[in-house]
């Protein structure tokens, strides 16, 4: 359904380092700047966006939005949440945890406060 996702960054080297980190514990590729500014990750055709706002204007976090992120294993949800904690990321809402409908969760958000959850549906 989607083809990207785009948020706003007021520090795109943070949010370089942040992703970064985050996408290669869940076994992703670095981003890439594109010629015009905006540091992009691919991964099975769908695309996530980083850019300062084009308005100019300071980028702010979406009040009630969650950005989802799809996990192989309970260990790379971890992995995750340890790499983002690690690199300029804020833990939130409860620890990694194991919901009683089997989904290992964990949240964080980014250095620019966007919330960010990786899931698996595994219990293993």
């Amino acid at each position: 359904m989607f083809t990207h996702v785009m948020i706003g960054s007021n520090d795109l080297d943070l949010s370089r380092r942040f992703y970064d980190a985050t996408f290669a514990a869940l076994g992703g590729q670095p981003g890439e700047m594109d010629e015009r500014g905006r540091l992009i990750y691919r991964h099975d055709g769908g695309r996530l966006m980083i850019t300062k706002p084009i308005d100019g204007k300071p980028a702010t976090a979406a009040n009630g939005g969650t950005i989802g992120i799809s996990a192989a294993s309970r260990a790379h949800v971890q992995a995750w949440h340890d790499a983002g904690t690690l690199n300029g990321g804020t833990s939130i809402e409860t620890p990694p945890t194991l919901r009683p409908d089997g989904v290992f969760v964990a949240y964080l958000r980014d250095p620019d406060g966007n919330k960010l959850t990786a899931r698996c549906q595994t219990t293993t």
